[in-house]
């Protein structure tokens, strides 16, 4: 799974931007709000990743330029009704801050402002949303627990993301995680996605 993306800003759309990671473009669907703070084109930016699987759609990544963000789209997903879109869009009109507010308030009417959020959902939201810990949805509850390097060790997240990015370019999956091992070993557990990646391309080029 791709939990972060860090790359140069190659195009922006209406829904979607894509991201260049050493040659590597990821189109990553984003919000109106986030798309419109991004860096200019051709500028570094780093994303916060949401990964999920369909059937018919394969992968698709939902971006997102903090970590507050990213856990207040995964809250509002999880509540019956709100889909990828939806949860989006109540985040364009309402940042995780304001959505926890609105919530507590009982303010159904704010989160009915976002494109296709009905009356009945918007409560059903603000329902769900306030029957949890207010430090849970606050910008400063959505920080992660810091947890001590042995808990949270680097190299399956890289690795990972790099397995993912080559499998994205047609590798499969055992050759991806052969060439990704190796270019773990030769360039230490501490390297960065990006440079696993082109290591990895270049052991498949051998």
């Amino acid at each position: 799974m791709i939990g972060r993306l860090r790359g140069v800003v190659a195009e922006v759309g209406e829904e979607e931007a894509l991201i260049d990671v050493v040659g590597v473009g990821y189109v990553v669907r984003c919000g109106a709000r986030t798309l419109s703070r991004l860096p200019a084109i051709g500028e570094e930016a780093v994303l916060h990743v949401e990964t999920q699987w369909g059937e018919q759609t394969g992968m698709t990544l939902y971006g997102f330029l903090s970590r507050d963000d990213r856990k207040a789209y995964l809250a509002l997903r999880a509540i019956q009704g709100v889909g990828p879109k939806a949860a989006l869009s109540v985040l364009d009109v309402l940042p995780p801050a304001e959505l926890a507010s609105a919530a507590a308030r009982d303010d159904k009417a704010a989160v009915a402002r976002a494109q296709g959020v009905g009356p009945k959902l918007a409560q059903r939201i603000v329902t769900e949303l306030k029957g949890k810990p207010l430090a849970d949805l606050s910008a400063g509850g959505f920080h992660p627990t810091p947890l001590s390097p042995a808990a949270e060790p680097l190299r399956p997240s890289v690795a990972g993301e790099a397995v993912a990015a080559l499998m994205g370019l047609g590798v499969a999956e055992p050759n991806a995680r052969r060439v990704v091992e190796q270019a773990v070993i030769r360039l230490g557990e501490d390297a960065e996605p990006p440079a696993v990646i082109k290591a990895a391309l270049q052991e498949l080029g051998r």
